[in-house]
């Protein structure tokens, strides 16, 4: 810590020698753009002559000195590329000193600007032969040591942040020096720009819910609460917007969705972040059985689009997501997975079969509960490729419609992939009286202890009775499908600033 003090030291008297010798190291004027790094490496080879005068800025990745000579590099938001800088050739040189002000006083780590042309040095490396340098804004901390590296294609990148806890907590040192970190974000985005255009080629509104609740509701879920100064009240952070979607398919929207940033007061794990991207769609007229074949048509254009390819590595398993995916009912998967029907057993004999399994859950805990639990671990874990589960209890899915063909099922489906769940949806109850006797029963569980269960929305029971058309709603988490994009690991490597302990 003590070296790191004295190099911000060091670095604090260099800025303030610059400003003595007239150089200001944060100049307030903007400076011309008429390039970009990748642009340059694109087309030199075909139109040379367009690179004769650059103007370009970035940030100083590395220094070479060799007397009068030396050789940096250069980063821009497009790539990274070589400074040939030779004291001789700086034709703004204000006595002599630029070179030396260059050599003495701007480090790595530094903004600075530079123009000049472009050529290819005697060992056929690009470069950029540079004219004139301006400091654009002079860094007081040290980057984190940085390790080059070649990637299999001859790439050059840096690489660094052994620690992963470093690496989320300083996410802005880390798109600084790894590429492979900024590139993994892309492809969120990416992501998040071809389902936005996918879904609005279809005509369908995208729109905006409030993140403030007087209720939360629309999933099982803890929430976080805040209070508000001005009304005297609490409020929650949604945990989903679920149920005012639903509100504006009741007021005539024919499909509505929204990319929601949801918040759920649950433990972190690789896969969970508290506070988390979630698509949610509704579409009235339709079914689970038309959004199915919806999701699946646009998850496999997705990766096609993105990754030029259905097939696409996680780690050790190739995934693909050609169409059609495995589809089990839950009932099924638990049978396969754990060799036992659970069709109707009751749960009595639910939780003597939990205790074999040698899991242990608070016996207050509703039918439904253990149901899932016993699916989260030790089904999920063994769903590698896009699989759809569907039909559902009753008791597992509030506001779901009943299964056309079995009172004692749900018309839901969810997509496990890597372990995961990354897609719910459902046929949405649309009787009044019914989710009424749902949301009492959720009561209930409340009452006994059950911290996730729902809590009973009268005004949206209000807005159910004028009526809510036939509807299929779906959330898709777009962190976790962002993950098996970028072949990431751990959620955190896909959110900007996920969540850390203090």
């Amino acid at each position: 810590m003590k070296l790191l003090n004295d190099q911000k030291i060091l670095k604090i008297e260099k800025l303030n020698k610059l400003k003595l010798l007239g150089f200001n190291p944060y100049p307030s004027y903007t400076f011309k753009l008429n390039n970009n790094i990748k642009n340059i490496f694109k087309n030199y080879k075909n139109y040379k002559n367009n690179f004769k005068n650059i103007s370009i800025a970035g940030r100083l990745m590395s220094k070479r000195l060799m007397g009068h000579v030396s050789f940096s590099e250069l980063k821009d938001h497009t790539g990274v590329i070589q400074l040939y800088i030779k004291k001789n050739n700086l034709y703004f040189n204000r006595n002599n000193i630029l070179y030396d002000i260059y050599k003495k006083y701007i480090n790595i780590g530094d903004i600075i600007g530079i123009t000049g042309f472009v050529f290819i040095t005697k060992v056929k490396e690009l470069s950029i032969c540079v004219k004139n340098i301006i400091i654009l804004s002079k860094s007081i901390n040290s980057l984190p040591v940085v390790k080059e590296v070649n990637d299999k294609n001859g790439v050059k990148f840096y690489n660094s942040f052994s620690n992963v806890e470093y690496k989320y907590r300083y996410r802005y040192l880390d798109l600084i020096i790894n590429n492979e970190s900024k590139e993994r974000f892309n492809k969120r985005f990416n992501l998040v720009s071809f389902i936005r255009n996918y879904l609005d080629y279809k005509k369908y509104l995208e729109v905006e819910t409030p993140i403030l609740q007087n209720l939360y509701g629309g999933a099982l879920a803890r929430p976080f609460r805040t209070y508000h100064n001005d009304f005297n009240f609490f409020l929650y952070l949604r945990i989903s917007n679920e149920l005012y979607l639903k509100r504006l398919i009741i007021s005539g929207y024919s499909g509505v969705y929204e990319f929601s940033k949801d918040f759920r007061n649950e433990g972190m794990s690789r896969f969970h972040n508290t506070e988390f991207t979630q698509l949610e769609l509704y579409v009235s007229y339709k079914d689970y059985l038309w959004m199915l074949n919806m999701v699946e048509k646009m998850i496999n254009e997705l990766f096609i689009n993105v990754c030029n390819n259905s097939l696409v590595k996680v780690g050790d398993n190739l995934i693909n997501f050609s169409r059609f995916w495995n589809k089990f009912t839950l009932f099924e998967s638990i049978e396969n997975f754990v060799g036992i029907s659970i069709n109707f057993i009751n749960s009595f004999e639910l939780m003597n079969f939990v205790k074999e399994l040698l899991l242990f859950f608070n016996k207050s805990l509703d039918i439904s509960k253990i149901i899932d639990e016993v699916f989260s671990l030790k089904c999920e874990p063994y769903i590698i490729q896009p699989t759809f589960i569907i039909d559902y209890p009753i008791i597992m899915s509030p506001l779901a419609k009943v299964h056309y063909d079995n009172i004692n099922l749900v018309e839901r489906f969810e997509v496990i992939c890597n372990r995961k769940e990354i897609c719910n949806s459902f046929s949405e109850l649309n009787d009044p009286i019914e989710q009424k006797k749902r949301f009492e029963y959720q009561n209930k569980l409340k009452k006994i202890g059950d911290k996730e269960a729902m809590v009973l929305d009268e005004d949206f029971l209000k807005s159910l009775s004028y009526g809510m058309p036939p509807t299929s709603g779906i959330g898709i988490g777009i962190d976790r499908l962002a993950m098996i994009l970028s072949n990431s690991d751990s959620i955190q490597d896909v959110i900007f600033f996920p969540q850390m302990k203090l």
